[in-house]
């Protein structure tokens, strides 16, 4: 019997099930279509550096983490990255096998960049051997399990409801015989003599396929990525479980599941035990990067110093602020929000914006209209701490219920297995002017909710409290403008299921309307302004706070008349023809870009139920800068850079500053390292083609009719069908900030400090607009 083999000891299994952990550990989370928002998809190698994660990511997916070598020597050729910039990276490399001058450098970059390959499963070997695509068959029985098991209210049933992740799929596998039609004879047999537990029966899987401690990490890290998005899925609930204080096993479950196909496999097919060997030894080897791999990064970082090189030769001195704003405009810091500041910023002197995250602060879980649920308006990284609500009355609210109600019902009787035929030969007719208002980009716009308040009211001087954090940390203590505009940003499009992974990171991938709206009516209240003045933050009294949308899509901004301000009617009507002037600059700059797009379609896209890409969202994304608002005023930054307004002199003891290195700094770097991997490696970190998704779950997107569940960004989302348009560089943070009160803060917070000392972040500190220190792995600065 398994548990009487002489060689397996209590040690063994304990040292295997850590590898097993360690592999779940290295799957990055990824959250549901209703609340996208962007995740590092690196988050598990954020302790290796780059060369390091590339060959460990080329053994477990067969994926390359740079540019391709022959893109980034052009950009040596035609002088994009100069000799300067190869030989700071060339320096910086830590690595023995880096080559060993600059010369080499340059003669080794144009040699082929061999192709990376994963390591087999066993289930690519009895592919190879029988002719069956097993890992195809593989992913479609573990995906039509899954879509069942995992969904959110899209099915009209779930299998096996009551029972763990593990004993569900045990209960259905013993039952399914396309793996015995397939010719894997046996298998509903092995599946019922499988343990009861998913920690055994990886015990038992680990032990049949002859792993050790020392290769099982990245052999079962290997069949996670087999799993793609379900593992991803899996990982969501265990950090959703982790960050309410408590624990979640389904992605252990889900390896026990992968670990069983193999060991059934195997055990099906022992000629495969010779090459299912030298597979165990070559998971067995340390993960080290090869000459190759270090080759690699060191272009790639010479590539992002290039362009850290060009974005700092723009930066201006500071230019003297005018004694009162005509008006002070708060925008998120997506990259999106800097072409409409530049663009309002060109209407006149006397226009002020200001860089915050979205969600403005407030940590609120909002119940919106006829719902009993309460969505998370703020970072993933945090928790909510207050609650908001958008609700009417007691009785509007019942009947605004009913019909939410008979609306999911009537969606319900639509979609059914069996009423679906008879409702489209019946009703299909009556939707034809639905479906040609869609097509010619005339759907009505949602209307705006009711005003969102804070729910319950946690009281004055808990109110001026949580105002007098807010401005602080935004900076916008003094100088108060008549008008102050608090601008969230949502996208508004159609037909589209990554929709919400337009809306605001900061939000929680929800439109930033409801913060906006929250801070602007908190900072209206008499009594929260009488209580910021006793804290030392007087309000102007003719200052009012208005909120407002920035619609990403058509860059068109909506201001809410929440609060009354009949002594602003004048301010408020320059204010909108500014933002109207501003959209149209805005439109027309980012129309080249879109493909079949003019200044005068941009809009239209947003409505246009058949467009793949009504806007870039965040493509492009490659700097975060966190400064006076002055040093990079004017500057043409092309929508690609994060701007956080930070002004050292009124943050004498760098509480704001740690704030903007450990939420926006780390959002920021999530959302570029997203793109970065949807564009370099598609397959493994990218949500695949829009042209064939379907949603399944209501968790994601597959590709086709099944398989395996799809993550990250949509093809169309980095690519125009030519070229890719994201330029896959990783963050360069530039902070106008003491070094040493940077480094202070990384000692800190270790899991910070290794993004940066793994270069997953480089960390520039400015002084104005000179960089006056580059950060160095370890804590050094140069």
């Amino acid at each position: 019997m398994f548990l009487n083999h002489p060689a397996i000891t209590p040690d063994l299994d304990a040292a295997l099930l850590d590898a097993a952990m360690a592999a779940a550990r290295a799957i990055p989370p990824a959250f549901p279509l209703e609340a996208t928002v962007a995740v590092n998809p690196f988050l598990g190698q954020a302790t290796e550096d780059l060369p390091t994660a590339q060959a460990r990511l080329s053994r477990v997916a067969g994926i390359a983490l740079t540019q391709p070598r022959a893109a980034l020597a052009a950009q040596v050729s035609d002088g994009s990255i100069t000799d300067d910039d190869l030989a700071c990276a060339l320096i910086a490399s830590p690595h023995a096998l880096k080559p060993v001058d600059l010369a080499m450098l340059k003669a080794r970059m144009h040699a082929p960049a061999p192709a990376p390959r994963a390591l087999p499963t066993v289930a690519d070997l009895a592919a190879a051997r029988t002719g069956i695509d097993w890992p195809a068959l593989i992913a479609r029985c573990t995906g039509l399990w899954a879509a069942g098991r995992f969904d959110q209210g899209q099915a009209l049933w779930t299998p096996a409801p009551g029972l763990d992740c593990f004993r569900a799929w045990r209960d259905w596998a013993v039952h399914d015989l396309t793996p015995e039609i397939a010719g894997l004879r046996g298998f509903c047999a092995h599946v019922a003599a499988s343990p009861d537990t998913a920690e055994r029966a990886i015990l038992r899987a680990l032990h049949d396929l002859s792993l050790t401690p020392e290769g099982a990490t990245t052999a079962c890290h290997r069949l996670l990525i087999d799993l793609g998005g379900w593992a991803q899925h899996a990982r969501y609930l265990a950090w959703q479980a982790q960050m309410a204080g408590g624990q979640d096993r389904t992605l252990t479950d889900l390896l026990a599941i992968r670990l069983i196909w193999d060991q059934a496999l195997l055990a099906h097919l022992p000629e495969l035990a010779a090459d299912w060997q030298a597979t165990v030894r070559a998971h067995a080897e340390p993960v080290e990067p090869t000459p190759d791999d270090v080759l690699d990064a060191i272009l790639q970082d010479a590539a992002e110093r290039a362009h850290l090189r060009r974005l700092t030769a723009g930066l201006s001195p500071a230019a003297p602020a005018p004694a009162r704003p005509a008006v002070q405009a708060a925008f998120c810091i997506d990259v999106r929000s800097e072409v409409l500041r530049r663009a309002l910023e060109s209407q006149g002197p006397g226009i002020e914006t200001i860089g915050f995250a979205g969600f403005f602060g407030l940590p609120v879980a909002h119940h919106g209209p006829a719902s009993t649920l309460a969505e998370a308006h703020l970072p993933v990284l945090l928790n909510a701490g207050l609650t908001a609500s958008s609700q009417g009355t007691p009785e509007a609210e019942e009947t605004a219920r009913i019909a939410a109600r008979a609306t999911r019902a009537w969606g319900r009787f639509r979609q059914a297995a069996v009423s679906s035929f008879a409702f489209i030969e019946a009703a299909g007719p009556l939707y034809g002017a639905k479906l040609l208002k869609g097509a010619l980009g005339q759907a009505h716009a949602a209307k705006a909710d009711p005003r969102p308040v804070l729910s319950p009211d946690p009281g004055p001087q808990a109110r001026a409290d949580l105002a007098a954090g807010i401005l602080r940390a935004m900076g916008l203590t003094q100088g108060f403008a008549r008008l102050v505009l608090l601008v969230g940003h949502g996208a508004q499009m159609t037909n589209n299921p990554h929709a919400s992974a337009y809306h605001c990171g900061a939000c929680g991938g929800r439109s930033g309307a409801v913060s906006a709206r929250l801070l602007a009516g908190l900072l209206n209240m008499a009594d929260t302004r009488a209580g910021l003045a006793e804290r030392g933050l007087p309000i102007p009294e003719d200052t009012v706070f208005v909120a407002g949308l920035h619609d990403t899509t058509t860059d068109r901004v909506t201001l809410f008349a929440d609060d009354p301000a009949p002594g602003h009617a004048d301010d408020l009507d320059q204010a909108r023809h500014w933002l109207d002037q501003a959209g149209a600059l805005a439109r027309a700059e980012r129309s080249p870009r879109l493909p079949g797009a003019r200044p005068a379609t941009v809009a239209a896209r947003a409505r246009d139920w058949a467009e793949t890409r009504p806007e870039w969202g965040l493509a492009g994304c490659a700097a975060f800068i966190a400064a006076p608002r002055s040093v990079t005023r004017g500057l043409d930054l092309q929508g690609r850079a994060f701007l956080h307004s930070y002004d050292r002199a009124r943050d004498p003891d760098h509480g704001v500053l740690e704030l903007i290195l450990t939420a926006p700094v780390v959002v920021a770097s999530w959302i570029g390292l997203q793109y970065y991997g949807s564009t370099l490696a598609p397959g493994v970190f990218g949500g695949g083609d829009k042209l064939i998704h379907n949603v399944t779950g209501g968790i994601g997107v597959v590709e086709g009719n099944g398989g395996t569940l799809r993550t990250g960004l949509p093809w169309q989302a980095v690519h125009d069908g030519t070229r890719p348009v994201h330029d896959a560089l990783r963050l360069s943070v530039l902070i106008d900030a003491d070094p040493a009160a940077m480094g202070a803060v990384l000692a800190r917070h270790p899991d910070l400090r290794a993004l940066f000392d793994n270069g997953w972040l480089s960390l520039s500190a400015l002084d104005g607009p000179r960089v006056v220190a580059r950060y160095r792995p370890g804590g050094d600065w140069r």
